[in-house]
């Protein structure tokens, strides 16, 4: 059994009575099937939302009014009845600390009592933030014992809610003194035509359950603990005192609230994006109202985007939780329960897509809601690997100038399969020297298993560099990355060299990255080749040569690589 929390925020001030929905119609916050909540924090209990709120305020100066002759403002004008014992013996005024010190004739009350009376009412003035000396409230000062199980308030008339299945539940501001003696026990029922359903797990009891005490009265803001999953259009509003002593059972009420007290839904994707063919976890996060009263029986079912299928695979954390997702299928049944003291529970579904595209998963997709609040939408995205293949002829990098890159093609960042090609007849490197055509080229392409590939080749002929210390008829370099049915990338590279000469001697069959010194001239790197950090692509220049003076030359560059959805491309 959870108990009652004395709630610090949320609070309504003494405004009268107002409706948080049109009557025609049931405009928004309100949608048929369930609620469309703003957004908040999912797992986040938020305050439940008001469907009702009277104040004691229409009309109100500072004449009291008993309570059943007091109505409501407009729309609904309503009107309340309670038991005699409630009506009697300085019990059921509306009034104000404004009111004369002479209580009313035929009240019952004294003129000690009749203050008592009016502090109450201006505390729960200060409390809800309204006025300490105008505040209305519902007042009792029993000169006599009641009796258990009295009905202190009563509506005469329904009250409009919103549609479909909700929790509903009440919230009431309390102010009382005595504590010492008896005190007051409330007790709230939800009224479906004769049928009164009970709305609590114990009892309200505000001088055992308020914190604060305000001018000798223990105060606050109470929400019933035990909300009914209502299927009407209609209620009304019950409220019982348990105590049957008139020694003590000093207490007074304001901004009686019929509050919806339906767990939030909110649902979102991850990871995302994701790669084609893989797997996303859509989460939906029933959230509490704050009050953390029990939720027993929500249910719901959301139709997938199309395009989006559950693999079978699902969990829950909620009690007595279901979580019915197919493999294959394209929808999710949900249902369970929110324990008392519970904020929120889980339930979640793992889905794919063999097409890309961004999935967008709404309110609109959601059926058969029972007593939850509708979410804002969530999106997934599902694409391939990115192709990126880049190659030149020749590129040189001084302290003073560039030249190049020479005949570049470039496939950049691409999930859409695309060929470049270039070529030039003479290349000039100025006094570095030249080279004669250069033939480029850059792919991604999708084999017929839908296998990514991505390929660069740089082929560089009449080589005469340094004056003459590195020549060649043709260097090659070419990088080829391989993706896999898994998203996986296998790198790999190669360099053809024909009749290379550095300084003179043959380079024939070099190993990787290889080391030849110039003295007193430059290192002439042969067959460099540099894997990606992550191993999803990689770097092949045909001959690299740095300079003493800090001149960079690269003849004949590929690279490629295949980068994950959501992943950062690589940018040199």
């Amino acid at each position: 059994m959870s108990t009652m929390r004395e709630r610090l925020t949320g609070r309504f001030g003494s405004v009268g009575i107002s409706i948080a929905v049109a009557v025609a119609g049931l405009t928004a916050p309100f949608a048929v099937g369930g609620a469309q909540a703003a957004p908040g924090t999912p797992g986040v209990p938020q305050a439940p939302a008001a469907i009702f709120a009277e104040g004691f305020e229409n009309g109100q100066g500072a004449t009291p009014t008993l309570l059943t002759n007091y109505t409501g403002g407009p729309p609904v004008g309503e009107t309340y009845t309670a038991d005699p014992a409630w009506l009697t013996a300085c019990n059921g005024w509306v009034t104000s600390p404004a009111a004369s010190t002479t209580p009313p004739a035929g009240s019952g009350c004294v003129s000690g009592d009749w203050a008592q009376v009016k502090n109450l009412a201006g505390v729960l003035g200060r409390w809800s933030g309204g006025s300490s000396t105008t505040n209305h409230a519902v007042t009792a000062y029993t000169a006599g014992n009641p009796g258990a199980g009295k009905v202190q308030l009563e509506t005469a008339a329904p009250i409009p809610l919103p549609a479909g299945r909700r929790f509903i539940a009440f919230s009431v501001d309390i102010a009382e003194v005595n504590c010492f003696a008896n005190h007051s026990k409330f007790s709230f029922y939800l009224l479906d035509g004769d049928r009164a359903t009970p709305a609590f797990t114990r009892p309200i009891e505000a001088c055992v359950d308020a914190t604060t005490t305000i001018g000798g009265a223990k105060v606050g803001t109470f929400t019933s603990n035990g909300a009914v999953l209502f299927a009407g259009n209609r209620a009304g509003i019950r409220l019982v005192n348990e105590q049957p002593s008139g020694t003590g059972n000093d207490v007074a009420f304001d901004n009686v609230k019929l509050v919806d007290a339906s767990p939030q839904v909110d649902i979102g994707f991850a990871p995302t994006p994701v790669l084609t063919g893989g797997t996303s976890t859509l989460t939906f996060t029933i959230t509490n109202t704050n009050e953390l009263g029990a939720k027993p029986g929500w249910s719901f079912s959301d139709a997938l985007p199309a395009g989006l299928k559950a693999t079978g695979v699902a969990t829950t954390t909620c009690d007595s939780g279901s979580v019915v997702a197919p493999a294959g299928g394209g929808t999710v049944d949900v249902s369970g329960n929110l324990t008392a003291g519970q904020e929120s529970c889980t339930a979640q579904v793992q889905v794919t897509s063999a097409a890309r595209g961004t999935y967008t998963n709404c309110a609109a997709g959601f059926t058969n809601v029972v007593g939850v609040s509708l979410p804002g939408c969530a999106s997934v995205v599902f694409d391939t690997m990115r192709f990126d293949a880049h190659a030149y002829g020749a590129a040189l990098t001084s302290p003073l100038a560039n030249i190049g890159p020479i005949a570049a093609s470039d496939v950049t960042c691409s999930n859409v399969a695309a060929v470049d090609t270039d070529n030039v007849a003479t290349v000039s490197l100025g006094v570095v020297g030249n080279a004669g055509v250069v033939t480029t080229r850059a792919e991604g392409t999708f084999d017929a298993n839908g296998l990514q590939r991505a390929n660069a080749r740089a082929e560089t002929a009449g080589v005469n560099l340094l004056g003459g210390l590195v020549t060649a008829d043709v260097v090659e370099a070419v990088a080829t990355v391989q993706g896999d049915a898994n998203g996986g990338a296998t790198p790999s590279g190669s360099v053809t060299l024909a009749n290379l000469r550095v300084a003179g001697v043959p380079v024939v069959n070099p190993n990787v990255n290889v080391d030849i010194t110039i003295p007193l001239v430059a290192t002439v790197r042969v067959n460099e080749r540099v894997v990606d950090p992550n191993g999803r692509g990689i770097t092949v220049n045909a001959l690299r040569i740095t300079l003493l003076s800090g001149v960079s030359v690269v003849v004949s560059h590929a690279r490629v690589a295949l980068t994950l959805p959501g992943a950062t491309c690589p940018t040199a």
